[in-house]
């Protein structure tokens, strides 16, 4: 008998769960092998300690090129067009850079700008051309110079828009507080829903980045609601936690789709986009 039909031979008996039981392994350890070669370069080499930086695998890329255009309703090509005009953005990449490296925060900073996920919000702005669109949640202010950047292309091609970015901490959003993003940049510093509640302009489109709890979250979309211009797009970039935007989606007769990043040459699984309009 060859052992083609020996396995196969074995596989019908008892025994099968036992002699499948090295092969299972060794897979198994190839696997965590590398997420801890992983894990042990990213200890070594970075600084960040939370709201992870990285770059997307080329999948997950293309993937999130498609989830745009669809639920922006705009041609793929265009996207990808986006997508590739925030990634050769040099003015913001050297800004980012050299406003990290004088941070007071520098310590728990990384030098290399990865935008991740942040690349999707930028076309959305860009596909969608808002008037006024609402951050909650500013940290250092990656994601407010990406969407700032967005609004400043609309800008010189006609459709001027502003952000207003909300966050509770008073040292956040250092790295939007530099010409030309801070110029249409609106920080308040405050707690969001209160902020939310106080916003006199109508919203074109609302992102949740904040305090990641259900309950929070569920709060921010129940405060914006009646804020919302016509048509206007919310997205959470709590998508991967919890189903709360959906849930909202349901209520209020919208659609939703969800997009989850694959992070490359990083231990970190992810997050993701999630979109209701």
């Amino acid at each position: 008998m060859d052992a083609t039909k020996l396995r196969r031979a074995i596989a019908r008996t008892p025994l099968a769960p036992v002699a499948a039981f090295p092969v299972r392994l060794a897979r198994v350890a190839r696997h965590d092998a590398k997420v801890l070669r992983t894990s042990a370069r990213w200890l070594v080499t970075s600084r960040e300690h939370h709201n992870y930086t990285y770059e997307l695998t080329k999948l997950s890329r293309h993937h999130l090129a498609w989830f745009v255009s669809v639920v922006c309703d705009v041609p793929v090509k265009q996207v990808r067009a986006y997508l590739n005009e925030i990634e050769t953005d040099e003015e913001l990449r050297r800004h980012i850079e050299r406003a990290t490296a004088a941070a007071s925060r520098r310590g728990l900073a990384d030098k290399h700008v990865r935008y991740a996920r942040r690349i999707g919000w930028y076309a959305t702005v860009r596909a969608r051309k808002p008037a006024h669109v609402v951050e909650t949640g500013v940290d250092k202010g990656l994601g407010s110079c990406v969407l700032a950047a967005a609004l400043l292309r609309n800008a010189a091609e006609g459709h001027p828009g502003r952000l207003t970015s909300l966050d509770i901490n008073p040292e956040a959003g250092y790295l939007a507080r530099a010409t030309p993003w801070a110029d249409v940049v609106d920080l308040v510093i405050g707690d969001s829903v209160a902020s939310i509640a106080a916003l006199d302009r109508p919203v074109d489109l609302f992102l949740h980045d904040s305090d990641h709890s259900r309950v929070h979250e569920k709060s921010e979309f129940e405060a914006v609601e009646p804020k919302l211009a016509p048509g206007a797009m919310l997205l959470t970039d709590n998508v991967t936690v919890t189903n709360v935007l959906a849930e909202h989606a349901e209520r209020t007769g919208r659609r939703f789709l969800a997009y989850r990043e694959t992070p490359a040459r990083h231990w970190y699984p992810g997050d993701g986009i999630g979109v209701a309009w």
